[in-house]
């Protein structure tokens, strides 16, 4: 398909006008409802209250919840960043495509500018479309990009008008926003420049200097130093252009509420990607220690206000009756996942996992059984959603409620789970995929879950988080065993091979 290519921004709180594309300017329609996707990272199914922690407080999600629909069988495709979300934008399982790995910040663009995506969909449908926050799917050309100067293909080419983003994670260099293809701040005569394989430049890394670390790894994470913080990968240059860490939050808030303020009138889908809860956890003086369970207790609190703070200004700009909020996660939880954060020690019987199995990386279900609220002001009744439902289907459903038709090769791994999402309907999906950090999969469907053997480790061996692997076929009956502890495969080797069989022929779809 043909793709649109948009130049936009906020200054000083006006606007670029957009091009290349008719917009409805005549005032919001009342049948186009404002959509907000808030995507978190590495947020677990026991980390919010209205899921039921009793060791911190999330109200502002809570009341989400309580007055919109709460899911308790919603998964990513995948138990990694990069991956789940190609899945969800594109409708694509991302082993399809080979874009199963954690993207390095200097990756080339994942998402193909053929492939429609969930922002080109809205599009279609004259909503204006932004993402801002964490993005982690490349950007440039194949070979990477130059944040020296505009950097294309950017996600205007894949269907967002405006961007605001953090490239690839924060514990990932660069240090710094991207604002439609060009890095914000930028001093020209301080050019940067970035590796994964070499160090680049003088700046110190937390390897050699680690007396200069405010916060130290505990495990990796000794590149160049940012903020007192190392990181993953080598950069240098570009020092008037790097974030403040613990201003992450406050800054992509505000980018938000600028958005949403300049497109009050019309349509419009903002995707926004939240840095918390990921590592390195650095609260804003706001909430550290508030919490009592150190930082990531302290981020949940952030990333708890960030919603507040959304919501209060849609309440402002009198937007809430005609906005839908989507929030969820991109994968489950992880403790220890690369700094000395005191997560562990400060957890005082707080359990991210709930009581599921494995975690981040992993294929067992705390891997990618993640919170999903979905709130409409008396358009979807308040409840408990316990039909299975998968991001994957996330793009037919839009296409279905914003009624654009789609080419069948067009996001062909997804279902149209609409009525799932608005409350209409408690239908399970058929099937669900799971994917591990070393790509294994595993397969749900009518209360079992089986899993593909593999000879890869079985322990991710930075977190000790169980990532599923083993040479021998695993099965489980989830309904009565969600924990995982009992394999059954030898006790249903029918199962096991109609399971099996039905994986295969999946993937063997082109």
């Amino acid at each position: 398909m043909s793709k649109y290519t948009f130049f936009s921004g906020i200054i000083a709180g006006t606007s670029i006008l957009y091009g290349c594309h008719s917009k409805t300017t005549s005032g919001k329609r009342p049948d186009s409802p404002n959509v907000i996707l808030i995507y978190t990272d590495d947020l677990g199914i026991g980390d919010l209250s209205c899921y039921g922690a009793t060791q911190v407080s999330t109200p502002h999600i809570d009341r989400l919840a309580g007055e919109g629909l709460r899911f308790t069988n919603a998964y990513s495709t995948s138990a990694t960043s990069t991956p789940s979300r190609y899945g969800m934008l594109t409708g694509i399982y991302p082993w399809r495509k080979d874009n199963t790995g954690i993207a390095p910040g200097n990756s080339g663009l994942l998402i193909d500018t053929a492939t429609v995506t969930v922002a080109d969909v809205f599009q279609r449908a004259g909503y204006t479309t932004g993402v801002i926050g964490k993005w982690h799917l490349g950007l440039g050309p194949e070979s990477g990009p130059d944040f020296n100067t505009y950097i294309a293909p950017n996600t205007n080419d894949i269907g967002f008008d405006y961007e605001f983003i953090i490239p690839a994670t924060v514990d990932r260099v660069p240090c710094v926003f991207v604002e439609n293809g060009r890095v914000v701040n930028l001093d020209p005569d301080d050019p940067i420049y970035v590796d994964y394989g070499k160090k680049v430049g003088d700046w110190p890394t937390g390897e050699e200097n680690p007396e200069l670390l405010t916060l130290k790894p505990s495990q990796g994470h000794n590149n160049t130093i940012v903020n007192g913080i190392s990181r993953i990968g080598y950069m240098t240059g570009g020092k008037s252009a790097l974030w403040k860490d613990d201003e992450i939050a406050q800054t992509i808030v505000s980018k938000a509420e600028e958005f949403i303020t300049e497109n009050r009138d019309n349509p419009f889908f903002l995707f926004f990607g939240t840095h918390d809860i990921h590592v390195p956890r650095v609260p804003h003086a706001d909430f550290k220690g508030k919490s009592g369970l150190g930082d990531r207790g302290d981020v949940i609190l952030q990333l708890d206000w960030t919603v507040g703070k959304i919501v209060e200004m849609l309440n402002r700009l009198q937007l809430s009756d005609n906005t839908i909020i989507i929030f969820s996660s991109d994968n489950g939880p992880v403790i220890d996942d690369g700094y000395h954060d005191k997560a562990f020690e400060l957890l005082n019987g707080h359990t991210p996992m709930g009581q599921y199995r494995g975690g981040k990386y992993s294929l067992y279900e705390a891997g990618t059984r993640v919170p999903l609220i979905v709130y409409w002001k008396d358009q979807i009744e308040a409840g408990i959603q316990h039909a299975r439902f998968s991001q994957i289907d996330m793009l037919r459903s839009v296409a279905a409620f914003l009624n654009q038709s789609l080419e069948d090769d067009d996001a062909p791994d997804s279902q149209n789970a609409l009525q799932v999402l608005l409350g209409k309907e408690q239908k399970d999906r058929d099937f669900t995929i799971h994917q591990n950090l070393d790509n294994t999969l595993s397969i749900s469907k009518g209360g079992w879950k089986y899993f593909t053997p593999s000879e890869l480790p079985g322990i991710e061996r930075w977190t000790g988080i169980e990532l599923g692997n083993s040479p021998e076929p695993q099965l489980y009956r989830t309904e009565e065993d969600p924990s995982e502890k009992n394999n059954v495969a030898r006790q249903y080797p029918a199962v096991v091979r109609e399971l099996s069989a039905m994986l295969d022929s999946i993937q063997s779809i082109n």
